[in-house]
């Protein structure tokens, strides 16, 4: 039996989602600003349900700009567009959807998924080969744990389990607490968009806090932001 200690994990990176888009004209202007001034390592574009063909050229105009930038770019549903747009992946929103979209996807493409009600499923989602696992994110009646249910949540796949795990962060504190508790990735969407002082702005605050809990958490410490 090794002694050794496992590698240091590395630290969490955020996870963009894009408001509901239309024409995406005002974002790709937007983009390169945000992705430059953040550790952002993946965007996810939620469209408005259109023609495929739409969407499709969508994808296409917003890719490079995303991948350029050094980050991924998924789609929110529409596995089968994935590939025909030049995305990296697609984002499930149910264990149903990831096992119906995995033949499409793998092995080129990224499948993430949420939706995970419990911890029976998310360990399913694990052996099905999904690439990470989202929880916290708002249900279909705009629904969610409680804060400290995700955190719990968060740390126990982090200390059990391989696969990335993404903490859904509606608010500063939350995208500390869930750094802090082991999230790979915390994502990030209305609470930059809606921000009075610019989506520049909230991304910056929520990557240095996401940076502060690791940092406490990797010295031992347990406090919060002041």
């Amino acid at each position: 039996m090794s002694n050794k200690s496992p590698p240091p994990r590395p630290a969490p990176r955020l996870y963009l989602a894009t408001p509901l888009l239309d024409d995406p004209a005002a974002l790709l202007a937007e983009l390169p600003a945000l992705l430059a001034a953040a550790d952002v390592a993946a965007v996810l574009v939620r469209l408005k349900e259109t023609d495929q063909r739409t969407m499709i050229s969508r994808i296409k105009a917003l890719a490079p700009v995303v991948q350029n930038a050094g980050a991924a770019l998924l789609v929110d549903g529409h596995p089968e567009i994935v590939a025909r747009g030049g995305a990296d992946g697609a984002h499930l929103p149910d264990i149903a959807a990831l096992e119906e979209a995995m033949p499409s996807l793998k092995p080129d493409r990224i499948a993430g998924v949420g939706g995970l009600e419990t911890r029976h499923e998310s360990m399913n989602a694990g052996e099905m080969g999904a690439d990470y696992v989202l929880f916290g994110e708002p249900d279909t009646k705009g629904q969610r744990p409680s804060a400290q249910a995700i955190a719990e949540r968060l740390d126990w796949w982090a200390e059990l389990f391989e696969p990335p795990c993404v903490g859904f962060a509606i608010s500063f504190e939350e995208a500390y607490d869930f750094a802090a508790s082991g999230a790979d990735f915390v994502l990030v969407g209305d609470l930059v968009w809606a921000d009075p002082r610019g989506a520049k702005a909230a991304l910056i605050e929520a990557d240095a806090a996401i940076k502060k809990a690791f940092a406490a958490a990797a010295a031992g410490q347990s406090q919060h932001p002041t």
